[in-house]
């Protein structure tokens, strides 16, 4: 048991320790690339792309109007759409 805990102590203080110097590495770095960025006239902070805009779906095609249509007719025979529901996604089809 003594020799588990000396292990797990080690182990801590290992982890510890190696932390400790990446975080101090990491705060060097972004000094160091502060400075240059400070000093250089030209130099300018990195900015993301601006989003590219999402494209607008293409209108179906009659026949795919037509065959969602079907599909919606079946839907509502069978009970799954009510007759509300059923206008309502017939107009959106209809207008797209």
């Amino acid at each position: 048991m003594p020799g588990l805990i000396r292990g797990v102590a080690r182990t801590a203080a290992i982890a510890g320790t190696a932390t400790a110097v990446s975080n101090r590495v990491s705060r060097r770095q972004a000094s160091k690339w502060a400075e240059q960025g400070a000093t250089q006239p030209g130099y300018m902070q990195p900015q993301a792309p601006p989003p590219a805009a999402a494209p607008q779906p293409a209108a179906p095609a009659p026949e795919d109007k037509l065959q969602m249509l079907k599909e919606l007719g079946e839907l509502k025979d069978s009970g799954v759409l009510t007759e509300a529901e059923f206008e309502a996604q017939k107009a959106k089809i209809l207008a797209g």
